[in-house]
């Protein structure tokens, strides 16, 4: 008999094997199969680039512009805020459609008041433009607080709330900056005194000897405020550069309406909304500043309401 070589042995040990795999894995059940394959994450499971936001240009807000080449502490909160807001990305994508929407309304009035159109982002920072309320209960698109928005001659009650009124809050918001850059110098230190309030800035700027915002130590949130909005004004003015793409017809459209005036009580504004050919609901969606289900007016006021044109 001949002797078996020990190449035989090698062919005849790796074929049983390969057998052996076969069969074991026609055992294995799909979800087993997965589990298997699947921890080492291929590119097709990661389809991402990330990529860190170039700083070699000038920033500025309202014409006044940042010390990003000369104080490496501004450039890096800068650097920070473009990071943390082009990586949000569902939110700076709403944002972007959003902007659509309501900046036409936003920008004539900054312009008819000599308000930098910059200004607009810092709606965007204050509330995404949503009429939104905050912990501390500033409400609506500018995010004013009560007294605030009272003393800027908004109406506030229990049935109309002018914060949510987005024409009548930027004028009050534009009134605010205004006064606020004539005391303190400029749209920055505005800025700054809208997110942490006038005395605080005035009493930070007693210690600390400087009118600079961007040479004060304030608290955390306003020390990125003014960054955060100047990053959202890179982002929204230049989507495309920061890997954002929303076509023309996926931005939200602006309201298409025509406004009509009431001296009266509206007690039911369902049946309001019948009379006009148009429903509750849109009735709210334009006019978000009427609370309840009716319009009070007891005092014979003009108002102002959109309807959706038919």
């Amino acid at each position: 008999m001949k002797p078996i070589s020990l190449y035989s042995i090698v062919i005849a040990t790796f074929l049983t094997f390969a057998l052996f795999v076969s069969y074991t894995e026609n055992d294995r059940t799909p979800a087993e199969k997965t589990n298997a394959t699947s921890t080492v994450p291929s590119a097709v499971d990661l389809p991402q680039i990330i990529k860190a936001v170039t700083l070699n240009k000038t920033f500025d807000f309202g014409g006044e512009v940042l010390p990003t080449h000369e104080n490496f502490d501004v450039r890096e909160r800068l650097d920070q805020e473009l990071l943390r807001n082009a990586y949000y990305h569902s939110n700076t994508i709403l944002n972007i459609k959003k902007a659509n929407r309501y900046f036409p309304i936003i920008e004539p009035i900054l312009a008819k008041h000599g308000v930098p159109d910059d200004i607009k982002y810092l709606a965007v920072a204050e509330s995404d433009l949503r009429n939104a309320t905050s912990p501390a209960g500033a409400k609506g698109i500018w995010q004013f607080m009560k007294a605030t928005g009272k003393a800027a001659g908004m109406e506030i009650n229990s049935g109309i709330d002018e914060r949510y009124h987005i024409e009548k809050a930027t004028e009050a918001a534009c009134k605010k900056l205004k006064k606020d850059k004539r005391e303190f110098g400029s749209w920055t230190l505005a800025a700054a005194a809208y997110n942490m309030g006038n005395t605080r800035l005035r009493k930070e700027i007693a210690v600390q000897r400087t009118k600079s915002y961007y040479d004060m130590n304030l608290n955390q949130e306003t020390m990125k405020y003014v960054l955060r909005i100047v990053s959202i004004k890179e982002i929204l003015s230049n989507p495309e550069q920061f890997g954002f793409y929303v076509n023309p017809e996926d931005k939200y459209a602006p309201f298409d309406y025509v406004t009509t005036t009431v001296t009266k009580t509206i007690p039911n504004l369902g049946d309001f909304a019948i009379q006009n050919g148009t429903t509750y609901r849109m009735i709210k969606l334009l006019n978000p500043w009427l609370l309840g289900s009716s319009l009070p007016n007891s005092s014979g006021r003009t108002y102002t309401l959109k309807i959706p044109r038919q």
